[in-house]
């Protein structure tokens, strides 16, 4: 089995059981880009770059969702709108945890 080993913000919530309502642990995307994260950080391994600590609500979310400018800041903000309803399909938003991933804390 391999390992591999990601950085989280200490507050981070706890990852939930696949299929449970996502709660921002932001474990997934730490660990890979989705399809639309691998066009946008241009990996495919590791964090993907749109990936934003919400100090307000302590938890993670997709900056393509709420804050495309940030990720993008080149991007016209008329497309912005546009970018969040179709990142909102690539990462499966209100589908629940789809991370089979086995979390370890130290």
């Amino acid at each position: 089995m391999s390992r591999q080993v990601i950085r989280l913000h200490p507050a981070a919530p706890a990852k939930p059981p696949e299929a449970a309502p996502c709660n921002g642990c932001g474990v997934c995307c730490a660990a890979e880009p989705c399809p639309i994260g691998v066009l946008v950080s241009g990996r495919r391994t590791g964090a993907c770059a749109a990936l934003l600590w919400n100090s307000d609500g302590g938890l993670y979310r997709c900056g393509l969702v709420g804050a495309p400018a940030t990720v993008l800041p080149w991007l016209p903000g008329a497309l912005a709108p546009m970018l969040s309803r179709l990142a909102l399909r690539w990462i499966s938003a209100a589908r629940g945890c789809d991370s089979s991933l086995v979390v370890e804390t130290a």
